[in-house]
């Protein structure tokens, strides 16, 4: 489910003239008061970031499932809130806790580097219904080929979405869309199948293991490859002033292995866990009367799941990272740019790692 705060804050470059903006001493026109008067700082996450509970209640909120519902009238109305506020006056009904809402809103569903509505099942906050689905009937229907092949392109589809929706910010061209979309689906299927015909002379139970592990496999494969670009150009990287020191492909090296293994991460505890559960209730004299009620308790038990490992699992890496310039010494005109800003190897670089 996700909408990370701008994938988890305000680009860096915008920070100060946001500050600028709502400090700036302007008339206040009727009907409206001073931004600054609310005590709300909209350039940083509510929560402190440098923790893990900090990020964990940062991401449990802007992954609320809830945020998919919201009309395209409180979106805009959320943006507009946020134009404002940037402008140095609000309107005076509003409060603190509106004003984050509409923060929070608003991340849910624009992108935070290109400021474009994202697509509503790219958006995080719609990893937890969408995840749900897909995940409880990979887990459900697994046992012949079609339903192997079947399930595993609409998770590797959904996940290109989502890869492709919460990239850095950088267009991608069709050609390698397509290349990594069909690697990670084509990736993911064969390896189910090869488990599939492994488990056969393994324990019953094992079979039931088979989508998570073509799960790992489809994501170690989905992820670089929806992010080449980065890989090969670099992502965005910026001094702690908001200056753009230049594109990092070091940045990249870090932030991209940090994805994949939270999104593992997310998605393991209930494909680990529901064939333990999915054994037991089986034997229930009520799932024998009725045994199609064994898809909707797993998806139920998937989702419940999902709602917690999402946002915790999120938290585990900082949303914005960052490098030393030691670390970045590679990356020859950044290095140098970083010199010229009279930056030293000690001095640290931020970017946004995406999610």
């Amino acid at each position: 489910l996700i909408h990370f705060e701008q994938l988890s804050t305000m680009p860096t470059s915008t920070k100060s003239d946001a500050a600028a903006s709502v400090n700036a001493s302007a008339v206040i026109a009727d009907g409206m008061i001073a931004a600054s008067g609310l005590g709300v700082d909209l350039s940083k996450p509510r929560w402190p970031q440098d923790t893990y509970g900090g990020r964990a209640r940062h991401f449990i909120t802007i992954t609320n499932p809830l945020n998919v519902l919201a009309t395209g009238a409180q979106l805009e109305s959320a943006r507009t809130l946020l134009k404002q506020y940037k402008s140095g006056q609000v309107p005076a009904s509003t409060t603190a806790d509106s004003m984050w809402h509409a923060k929070h809103l608003y991340d849910s569903a624009f992108h935070p580097d290109t400021g474009e509505k994202m697509i509503i099942f790219g958006r995080m906050s719609a990893q937890v219904p969408c995840n749900m689905a897909i995940t409880g009937a990979m887990l459900t229907f697994y046992k012949t080929t079609p339903q192997t092949i079947f399930w595993q392109w609409a998770n590797q589809t959904f996940n290109a979405l989502v890869n492709y929706t919460n990239r850095n910010g950088e267009s991608m061209s069709n050609t390698k869309l397509a290349t990594a979309y069909c690697a990670a689906t084509g990736t993911a299927t064969l390896t189910a199948l090869l488990f599939n015909y492994l488990s056969k002379r393994a324990p019953p139970m094992a079979a039931r293991f088979v989508p998570a592990v073509a799960v790992c496999a489809a994501n170690s494969v989905n992820i670089p490859l929806m992010r080449i670009d980065e890989l090969q150009d670099g992502i965005e990287v910026t001094n702690d002033k908001g200056e753009v020191v230049g594109n990092s492909t070091a940045a990249a090296v870090k932030a991209i292995p940090q994805v994949i293994m939270a999104r593992i991460a997310m998605a393991m505890p209930p494909m680990l866990t529901a064939p333990f559960l999915m054994t037991v209730i089986e034997k229930k004299a009520f799932v024998k009367r009725s045994p199609w009620l064994l898809a909707p308790i797993q998806i139920l038990y998937v989702g419940f799941c999902l709602t917690f490992t999402t946002p915790l699992c999120c938290a585990i890496f900082p949303q914005q990272s960052s490098l030393t310039m030691r670390q970045v010494k590679a990356d020859t005109a950044v290095y140098q740019r970083g010199l010229a800003l009279g930056m030293t190897d000690n001095d640290r670089v931020y970017f946004n790692k995406g999610l």
